[in-house]
């Protein structure tokens, strides 16, 4: 039966790749890539050496490990195909490589496998992310690529220290400051590119120029900023300085991949934590309340942690993907959060499953009968 598996080929060609390589692998799935294996090695004489030889493997995954600092994918497994240096059986764990291509077959491929796949290969999905890292006084404008931090224009406005009695000098100039790096944002970000900016600062410094930003966009009625308001994410960094970016590459790259997406959840969630207040009984939440209103074919909004679909037993992933299909086949929105993003992680608060009722249901808060108890 393994021979009869579905596989796709994939190849990963930037660091947030392999973060949808991680939601994509189950345990129990087989991976074939290519990887090194230290090989014992004789030589004509009878001494004895090892030696790095790169070769391709297939795996049964056991275990998946995700660095999300270096966006290292790590996969333990063992060899389940005819292999001159590893032995059927034997564990190896081979770390995915950038532009190496892999091979995953899976016994079931679900919806949210297939979701996933597309998503990683859609270009559009991409985030091109500009930064604009700031202190009083100093801004540098940046691209970021996968692979580097291109510097586009820095902005430097010398603001004299506050004195006793009279602020007028320091917010003139202030003033003048966040006026260059607006200037400097229009000039050097092309908004049709750039899917989020990065605005990052010690202090409140992001914050009040994000301030100005705005009430500088509806006076000038300048329509680019207004419109593409939902881009802008703020972020702490030490210093104004480009350098102080706070964390690798890889990890703006997924950050501001999770916040694109998350736009929209984020206001899901706001939606439903409004309509717990207002309307309890279009609320639910946990999976066994939420199953049930899937059932009265209630459910406007899905809101589920994409945490869930790394469940490693099977019978609960399916019982996942089956509600997420479900609600879509009953015409139902559906919102699947990155763990990664403060609205997963709020998500999760709620077990991780939440839903917005198109009608009330009655109040389901009595206890439960025994059959739908038994998720944990």
């Amino acid at each position: 039966s393994g021979q009869h598996q579905i596989q796709v080929t994939l190849i990963p060609e930037e660091a947030e790749d392999m973060w949808h390589t991680y939601n994509l692998l189950q345990v129990g799935d087989s991976l074939r890539a290519s990887t090194f294996r230290k090989v014992q090695t004789e030589s004509s004489t009878g001494s004895v050496g090892s030696s790095r030889v790169r070769t391709t493997l297939t795996l049964c995954v056991e275990t998946i490990d995700f660095d999300s600092q270096a966006c290292q994918l790590r996969v333990k497994g063992t060899n389940i195909q005819e292999n001159q240096y590893v032995k059927m059986g034997a564990y190896h764990t081979i770390e995915l490589e950038l532009n190496r291509k892999f091979t995953l077959a899976k016994k079931l491929w679900d919806s949210v496998v297939l979701d996933r796949i597309e998503q990683a290969c859609d270009p559009a999905q991409k985030a091109d992310v500009a930064a604009v890292v700031m202190q009083e006084g100093l801004a540098n404008i940046v691209l970021v690529t996968p692979a580097m931090t291109l510097l586009r224009a820095k902005v430097e406005v010398t603001i004299p220290r506050k004195r006793k009695g009279s602020c007028a000098q320091h917010d003139k100039a202030l003033e003048r400051f966040y006026e260059a790096v607006m200037q400097g944002i229009l000039r050097h970000i092309n908004f049709d590119v750039v899917k989020c900016v990065l605005v990052a600062s010690p202090g409140f410094v992001k914050d009040q120029f994000i301030g100005y930003l705005l009430r500088e966009a509806v006076r000038q009625d300048c329509k680019v900023l207004l419109e593409n308001r939902p881009k802008f994410m703020l972020v702490h960094s030490s210093s104004g300085h480009k350098y102080s970016l706070k964390g690798s590459l890889c990890e703006i790259s997924v950050l501001c991949t999770c916040h694109l997406q998350a736009a929209g959840e984020v206001k899901a969630l706001e939606d439903f934590y409004k309509m717990l207040q207002h309307e309890p009984d279009r609320a639910f939440y946990g999976l066994a309340h939420v199953e049930k209103a899937n059932e009265a074919m209630a459910i406007d909004i899905l809101l589920i942690s994409d945490e869930l679909f790394r469940h490693q037993d099977v019978a609960t992933r399916s019982r996942y993907v089956q509600l997420v299909d479900s609600v879509k086949d009953n015409g139902g929105t559906v919102r699947i959060f990155s763990s990664l993003h403060v609205s997963g992680e709020q998500l999760n608060q709620l077990s991780g499953v939440a839903a917005i009722l198109r009608f009330p249901i009655a109040d389901m808060s009595e206890p439960e009968d025994d059959s739908s108890s038994d998720d944990d």
